[in-house]
């Protein structure tokens, strides 16, 4: 797996610019943990709801898209904001030994957790080896 997006600022978050309208685009953080059963990858999605997530796999690239949107409160009125939404993207090159037909994927508290399994073919076995 190898990470495939291209940043182009960082200050305290990285931010990448959106291909298609210029808007600047959060780089999210990722932690991921490999195992004898695949890869766990979390992602820091803060204020994403699961209606404004999309997480797809094309062609051997895994791709996070998601906004955030952070509402007004009624009766307050906004004096100053850093941040009002934010769009986040993030995308990976996966390697033909992830079953990517298997990818589970959650969102708990602004993170996102997809858990890729591998491929049983890619799984280390055991060859007995016979005397002749």
């Amino acid at each position: 797996m190898s990470d495939t997006t291209q940043v182009v600022e960082r200050q305290g978050n990285a931010v990448a610019q959106s291909e298609e309208d210029r808007t600047p685009t959060v780089v999210p953080a990722i932690d991921i943990v490999e195992n004898k059963n695949g890869i766990i990858l979390w992602a820091d999605l803060p204020g994403v709801t699961t209606d404004k997530l999309e997480v797809k796999v094309h062609d051997g690239t895994l791709t996070i898209e998601a906004e955030a949107v952070v509402p007004t409160p009624a009766g307050l009125h906004l004096q100053h904001a850093e941040i009002r939404g934010s769009r986040f993207a993030r995308s990976f090159s996966l390697s033909p030994d992830f079953d990517t037909s298997k990818i589970e994927a959650s969102l708990r508290d602004g993170v996102l957790k997809l858990t890729i399994p591998r491929r049983e073919e890619s799984h280390p076995r055991r060859i007995e080896v016979r005397i002749d």
